[in-house]
């Protein structure tokens, strides 16, 4: 239902609550870990690939952010959307169809 490459970017205006450049958050991308319900990850960091090391709030780098979940276990992975980015949809790239976001919101409420 997804699209195989799913990135999301707060869509509002800086200034932001974060002060950092833009930062861009891979949700799903073949190259990466598909969680599934048996895994027990427990342990989980995001990793700047813009910058090639682990991402902490202003001490990545300068310039913008490309961030992927990363698993103890499993190193990269995608991961869930999060209700903020449900809350602003326009910062999806590509952008979702009406149809995939009502799923999104459906499975996020059954989950």
């Amino acid at each position: 239902m997804l699209p195989q490459r799913l990135l999301w970017c707060d869509p509002r205006p800086i200034p932001r609550f974060d002060r950092q450049e833009p930062v861009t958050l891979i949700i799903r991308d073949p190259g990466l870990h598909a969680p599934a319900d048996e895994d027990d990850c427990w342990r989980f960091s995001y990793f700047c690939q813009a910058h090639g090391r682990t991402y902490q709030h202003e001490a990545c780098g300068t310039g913008p952010h490309l961030l992927a979940l990363h698993c103890g276990e499993h190193g990269p992975e995608s991961m869930w959307p999060q209700p903020r980015m449900l809350m602003f949809p326009a910062g999806f790239e590509p952008p979702l169809s009406e149809a995939q976001l009502r799923w999104l919101r459906a499975e996020r409420d059954d989950g």
